[in-house]
């Protein structure tokens, strides 16, 4: 037998050895339904978390062999945000070692205008993998999942965004966009910006929230430094402030096509999605 016929994978190994997607943030807002998406579709998933069989944490790279053993793609998602400070250096460090460690394809989460968020998509983009980037608006699901869930319980919004606009995305939209993405060469070395179908003030944001819900979601708009000064008090990052600059300062306040392009459908409503997670119970109080 031959060296080369050797080191060539036989039908029964390829088998016996699916190649892994691993989803990083699996158990988060875009991660679970991606893996979800996936493994619908038949691949092998593996959910890279603190708490998953194979821990994964960013700032420990201790964490990072593990994880990466098997695995041919992986969909990247940095918390808390890859416009934090550090982030581009750990994107860089990691992103060429799961090149180095036989990852091939790199699917990054990124935002839209955010430009220390960009310097991470450039250091991505020198590890040598084949890369595709997704810029998303603001998440539909930040009202139900995440920073805005309560506030909405409370009924009231206290926010430094003045009437600035946002065209917020369903994270379902997103999760269907890298699902494609990933298991679609033709994506390979491009970057899709995504927004839903319209412009929304958290005004306006509310407005729809207290149709969905039956009851009264008031906006309360703030200056930026009370807004900081109550982070500070509740124990959160002050740099969460600074991600609402790129919606007050109007930079990401038009539509962008992605969804259309990678999907061929239209974005999700908020009005719609504000609808079914109030029909879920979300905001039962």
């Amino acid at each position: 037998m031959t060296q080369n016929a050797q080191t060539t994978p036989t039908a029964h190994d390829t088998q016996s050895t699916p190649p892994i997607t691993l989803v990083l943030g699996g158990t988060g807002k875009t991660g679970r339904r991606v893996a979800t998406r996936l493994t619908a579709q038949g691949h092998t998933v593996r959910i890279g978390s603190r708490n998953a069989d194979r821990p994964f944490v960013w700032e420990d790279p201790a964490t990072w062999p593990a994880v990466l053993e098997g695995v041919a793609a992986a969909y990247v998602t940095y918390s808390p945000d890859l416009g934090f400070p550090g982030a581009a250096e750990t994107i860089d460090e990691f992103s060429r070692f799961a090149v180095a460690h036989g990852v091939r394809r790199l699917v990054l989460l990124s935002a839209r205008g955010e430009e220390r968020a960009h310097v991470s998509e450039d250091r991505l983009k020198a590890s040598g993998a084949d890369w595709t980037i997704v810029r998303a608006s603001w998440f539909h699901q930040n009202f139900s999942e995440d920073f805005f869930l309560e506030p909405v319980l409370a009924g009231e919004l206290v926010l430094p965004t003045g009437e600035a606009v946002e065209p917020f995305v369903d994270a379902d939209d997103i999760a269907d966009v890298v699902t494609a993405v990933l298991t679609d060469p033709r994506h390979i070395g491009k970057t899709y910006e995504l927004s839903g179908p319209r412009l929304l003030s958290f005004r306006d944001a509310a407005a729809e929230l207290s149709k969905a819900t039956g009851r009264q979601i008031d906006y309360v708009p703030v200056t930026l430094d009370d807004f900081r000064a109550g982070l500070e008090a509740a124990g959160a990052p002050a740099e969460f402030a600074d991600l609402l600059s790129l919606i007050t300062d109007g930079r990401n306040a038009h539509l962008v096509t992605g969804v259309e392009e990678v999907l061929g459908r239209k974005p999700r409503d908020f009005a719609d999605f504000a609808r079914e997670a109030a029909a879920a119970g979300v905001w039962d109080v």
